[in-house]
């Protein structure tokens, strides 16, 4: 899988990004909109996998103090359950330690908790909570010793 990532929002790469998330989260699951485009649009570097030339796989961080917020992790339906995800969150672990970020952290919805688990996040002490109509726990990743 070769990985691309941009901070530019007329990019060829944030577009690929745009419509795997739309898919997923507006089609599939029903997230409004307006919910999923925010005010951080321009803020984040996005990440997107591409196999055979297809976008598969995107996320973005968002950066904050000592860490980088992963958010917006989605797999074309077509595309899961190949260890795409997985590669991607990688590469951006990969990319937010060169960055000196201590950790990652992120908010999974509950289906999600085990990928999560399975990369090494921990849930945080604080509740469960609910967004965009589904329920979420925060996750923590240590970058650092």
């Amino acid at each position: 899988m070769l990985v691309k990532q941009t901070r530019d929002l007329k990019s060829t790469v944030y577009q690929d990004s745009l419509a795997i998330r739309q898919a997923v989260f507006i089609v599939e699951q029903h997230v409004p909109a307006e919910l999923e485009i925010d005010e951080f649009e321009d803020q984040a570097i996005y990440f997107v996998g591409y196999v055979a030339d297809q976008a598969v796989v995107t996320l973005r961080l968002i950066e904050a103090d000592s860490d980088y917020h992963v958010q917006r992790v989605a797999v074309s339906r077509s595309a899961r359950h190949h260890g795409y995800g997985q590669e991607l969150m990688r590469a951006a672990e990969v990319f937010a330690r060169e960055s000196g970020k201590a950790t990652l952290t992120l908010n999974a919805q509950l289906s999600a908790v085990p990928f999560y688990t399975q990369l090494n996040f921990q849930a945080t002490a604080k509740p469960q909570f609910l967004d965009a109509g589904i329920m979420h726990q925060e996750m923590v990743k240590k970058l650092t010793d």
